[in-house]
């Protein structure tokens, strides 16, 4: 196995695939939220079993995939075209059919060989298996999605897709990928994409804007480490390391309990996602090995949908997707009761109303460069926000339709994120059979990993 996990795989071939009926041509206005933020693409991958069903004649898998994607972007169409700067450090889409990239590739190494997709040598080949993006080239060249079909020796596949932040968020690349799977499987396109993003008030940017009614922290840089006169350039430098952590859904409930029975507020108990997060927050200062003093922040990802008044239509395409910030001081963090933790990433998802909204778009209107609030580390560029240590970033999928794509061979047997190696980065997702697990999908130094899994465990160990 070894050896064959070390080969690298090999590309057979790759392919422009265009919208198959002509679409709409012309600049398409971003909102500002597609604009700030991780701007890069997005990697995330389904494999699948060799199925009885397949027609296994040779090419007929690429042929479906092309087929249905080509006719997926009649609806979806800004995916294929291209980002262009304008003045401001702003984007547009030129919607202009240039197409996706799809790849064809091949592996010597067996869907067995990857175990249960959680450790190496798995982690290790995972880059090997989404398509890698050249951000050398300038970004009006580069396609807003890219999609790689691998084939494994045992006659398995895999399909993953890397599409461009300032396109899409979570929800709407999921509404994509789970409407070109109907297309695959020879159904009719579900929900038509909304992709009139005027209602979060795009363009218009000659006019004069209302100025925020609110003190957005969200858009200040993260705390620094004390102590270190470059720190951020030093914290970017250090090594990373991916874990994939597993709570049961056991696990899960003591979690909440214990959160809860310390809670510091009236109103519902905790969710998974305040409890969860608050737990890797406190791990996370504790195993970073923060001066009591230290002031950290964690930043949550908040869908704007269903806050907005009115609110969005469910199949907004874009990104309605808010992300907000909780503060405060690691050794008050690490000596409180989890529910102190989880209080403050309830006050902070609070804030998400309609005029707190609109503020902040007021706010980044009123920007004359929105450089400094992009996340563009990837293009080789460091004057975005980091949220490396003393910082870190959660974002569920919890409740993100991520599972059960099926293009027509059936459900994936597995489902997760592309490689990401920036320091606080982390993912929650929930269990892959439905049976209320979650997995931690954790990005920290080499240097912090180890502590952080003793302190992640040590709270919900047996007695």
């Amino acid at each position: 196995m070894a050896n064959k996990m070390v080969a690298v795989v090999s590309l057979k071939d790759s392919y422009t695939v265009k919208p198959a009926e002509p679409t709409f041509n012309g600049r398409l206005a971003l909102s500002e939220w597609d604009q700030i933020g991780t701007i890069t693409h997005v990697p995330t991958i389904y494999f699948y079993r060799p199925s009885q069903d397949w027609i296994m004649r040779e090419g007929d898998v690429l042929a479906t995939l092309r087929d249905s994607l080509s006719r997926a972007l009649v609806h979806f169409y800004p995916l294929a075209g291209r980002l262009c700067w304008i003045q401001g450090g702003r984007l547009e889409i030129e919607c202009n059919s240039m197409g996706v990239q799809l790849i064809e590739a091949e592996s010597k190494a067996t869907l067995e060989d990857f175990g249960d997709f959680s450790s190496s040598p798995y982690l290790e080949y995972l880059e090997h298996l989404v398509p890698s993006v050249d951000y050398s080239s300038p970004i009006h060249e580069l396609p807003l999605m890219l999609v790689q079909l691998t084939k494994f020796s045992c006659g398995g596949i895999s399909i993953s897709t890397s599409i461009s932040h300032a396109v899409a968020d979570g929800q709407s690349a999921l509404h994509f990928v789970h409407e070109w799977a109907r297309l695959a499987r020879g159904e009719p396109v579900e929900t038509a994409p909304f992709l009139d993003r005027t209602v979060l008030l795009a363009g218009g940017r000659n006019i004069n804007h209302a100025a925020p009614r609110f003190d957005h922290q969200e858009f200040r840089h993260p705390p620094p480490l004390m102590g270190e006169p470059s720190a951020v350039q030093e914290e970017r430098k250090k090594k990373t390391t991916v874990a994939f952590l597993k709570l049961t859904k056991t696990q899960v409930e003591k979690l909440k309990k214990t959160a809860n029975e310390s809670r510091v507020t009236e109103g519902r108990p905790y969710s998974r996602y305040e409890t969860i997060a608050a737990h890797i927050w406190r791990c996370a200062c504790k195993a970073r090995g923060h001066l009591p003093e230290q002031p950290t922040a964690i930043g949550i990802c908040v869908d704007s949908r269903s806050r907005m008044w009115p609110p969005l239509p469910p199949a907004y395409f874009g990104n309605a997707t808010f992300d907000v910030i909780a503060a405060g001081r690691s050794g008050e963090l690490a000596s409180n009761p989890l529910g102190y933790v989880s209080s403050r990433i309830r006050e902070a998802i609070q804030k998400v109303k309609d005029e707190y909204v609109r503020s902040a778009i007021d706010f980044l209107r009123n920007q004359p460069d929105l450089s400094r609030f992009q996340d563009l580390h990837a293009l080789g560029r460091d004057e975005g926000p980091f949220y490396g240590n003393p910082n870190l970033g959660v974002i569920s999928w919890l409740t993100l339709p991520i599972y059960g794509v099926d293009f027509g061979w059936g459900r994936e047997i597995y489902m997760g994120p592309g490689p990401h190696d920036f320091d606080g980065d982390s993912l929650i997702l929930p269990g892959h059979d439905g049976d209320g697990s979650v997995v931690v999908a954790l990005c920290l130094q080499v240097a912090h990993m180890d502590a952080f899994k003793n302190f992640f465990y040590e709270a919900i160990a047996e007695p």
